[in-house]
């Protein structure tokens, strides 16, 4: 028996994460998609020979390592956190477009990608509905990381992400079938077909009856502990819980997750989670995602160095044509029945589906002896890597192009306003600066002094109308004041428990009014 290094292991990992910490934190503050800028470097790193670096590339771009961390390790927590914060009232005002996108476009998008992949790449038929189910999963990271950046509308996100959350599952259900039941199911005829039929309503059901039980039973657990430490480990137990169990039963570990999460996270929190536990467990599972997404983007670039694409440029273009086709049809068919969906929005939900860490993942556990995996290696890491990188970069421009993320015209106005008021009160104080500093005369300065202040009056005035005709202008103002004096009034409670001023009980009850106060300020905001 080969003897296994944890010490190397642990290393290695370590250094994986620094390297992607490092990556992250450099394109969160050039303020690019922090996914693209992994793969990208991660590519880079595969490509080039850095004796440093090659112990890494060896350990990360083994199948099983790879295969193990995205879909146990990392898949239960990325869907879990996505779906713990996902609020259950905007899941059911979006649930048309949600459902129609998940489900029918999941579906007509795996149906004419299986069919163009058997009759146009020459793949076999399971190889090409295995193709289909794997070009079927989005991954709303990188859209999502974008949209906040340029301001895109709530409803907009929420409706990418709800199509993410249950069409993963989906996929995963139809790529099972595919890769391991579709020839039994073909040659036993008509009843073949029902019993296909019936594997994919069981896998479903059972993970929504497994996902469902555990988010209750969990979030009933919560009533009798008011401990964020101990519910951070209920919901860590109940994501990897759920999926594992699920898994083991043959049913669907993703749609076990989601559903447990998004029970957690709503009812859960309602009647077992005070403020500052929902805080807390927001918070962690925050850095989680964070730190698992930028992983899982590095490891990507990092595999898709190790797919040999000479000689089959041909059958990737197609490849990634038919992919692109199949996926506006799915949006556009299935988005014609909802008449509140603006068009505009629907090309951000075709360009925005992206491919991602579960397609790549999904492959690789296809056995070696599995017939056409390496076409499908090659095509699913090409048109994951054409996906991030193409349809990434460009989605901030089409944005910008079709006017999404245009503001209001009082909103530029606001803008303006506060621009100049900001100007003015710099000037004033320079001013002041300035007449000690270089001893210039009172008469001199006071005739700056005045011009400056009947400026600031008439912006001042010019700012109460806008108010006036926009309250909700004035409301941001009030928001960004209340979080600045209660983050203030944190800090002195912490200073005066350090300096034991006040007792630490005094300290804690205060800190968890203040915490309760901030955390209703961020949910009105939300709401």
């Amino acid at each position: 028996m080969e003897e296994v290094n944890l010490h190397h292991i642990f290393e290695t990992g370590f250094f994986l994460v620094l390297i992607a910490a490092g990556i992250t934190a450099i394109a969160k503050k050039v303020k690019q998609p922090y996914p693209i800028a992994l793969v990208i470097v991660g590519a880079l790193i595969g490509l080039f020979n850095i004796p440093l670096l090659e112990p890494l590339k060896m350990f990360i771009t083994e199948g099983e390592i790879f295969n193990f961390v995205i879909i146990t390790l990392f898949l239960p927590a990325l869907l879990g956190e996505a779906a713990l914060k996902l609020p259950f009232s905007h899941l059911k005002e979006n649930k048309k477009p949600i459902l129609a996108l998940a489900f029918g476009g999941t579906l007509l998008s795996f149906l004419i990608i299986g069919f163009t992949a058997h009759f146009f790449l020459g793949l076999s038929l399971p190889a090409a509905f295995v193709f289909g189910a794997l070009m079927s999963a989005t991954d709303p990271v990188s859209v999502l990381s974008i949209f906040k950046s340029v301001g895109v509308k709530k409803r907009l996100s929420v409706v990418i992400e709800g199509e993410s959350l249950f069409n993963d599952g989906l996929a995963v259900v139809l790529f099972k079938i595919s890769a391991f039941s579709l020839i039994s199911y073909l040659d036993a005829g008509w009843s073949g077909l029902g019993m296909g039929l019936w594997d994919f309503i069981r896998v479903i059901s059972l993970g929504l009856i497994i996902g469902g039980a555990l988010g209750y039973g969990f979030s009933v657990l919560t009533k009798y502990f008011d401990d964020y430490p101990l519910e951070i480990i209920f919901s860590i137990l109940l994501f990897y819980g759920s999926f594992l169990i699920a898994e083991s039963l043959h049913a669907s570990g993703v749609i076990a997750v989601v559903v447990a999460a998004l029970i957690f996270g709503n009812f859960g929190s309602k009647i077992g989670m005070s403020p500052t536990t929902k805080l807390n467990i927001n918070n962690f599972w925050d850095v989680a995602a964070l730190l698992a997404n930028s992983i899982v983007f590095l490891m990507i670039g990092l595999e898709i160095t190790r797919i040999d694409m000479t000689e089959k440029w041909g059958m990737i273009v197609l490849a990634i044509f038919v992919v692109l086709v199949a996926r506006s049809a799915a949006v556009y068919t299935s988005m014609s029945f909802i008449r509140d969906f603006s068009v505009r929005w629907k090309h951000i939900l075709n360009w925005g589906g992206l491919k991602g860490s579960l397609s790549i993942a999904l492959v690789l556990s296809l056995p070696r002896s599995f017939d056409g995996r390496e076409d499908l290696l090659i095509l699913a890491f090409s048109v994951v890597l054409f996906s991030l990188v193409v349809q990434g970069l460009t989605i901030k421009p089409l944005i910008s192009f079709l006017g999404i993320n245009k503001k209001e015209e009082e909103y530029g106005e606001y803008e303006l306003l506060l621009s100049q008021l900001h100007r003015y009160e710099s000037a004033l104080k320079e001013i002041n600066d300035a007449k000690g500093k270089f001893y210039l005369t009172k008469t001199v300065t006071d005739e700056y002094v005045s011009k400056y202040q009947q400026k600031m009056e008439i912006t001042i005035a010019e700012l109460d109308e806008l108010y006036r005709r926009k309250p909700e202008l004035k409301e941001k103002q009030y928001e960004t004041l209340r979080k600045v004096i209660f983050y203030a009034e944190h800090e002195a409670v912490d200073k005066l428990s350090k300096e034991e001023i006040i007792s630490s009980e005094t300290a804690e009850t205060e800190r968890r009014k203040l915490t309760e106060t901030i955390v209703e300020l961020s949910h009105d905001k939300e709401g």
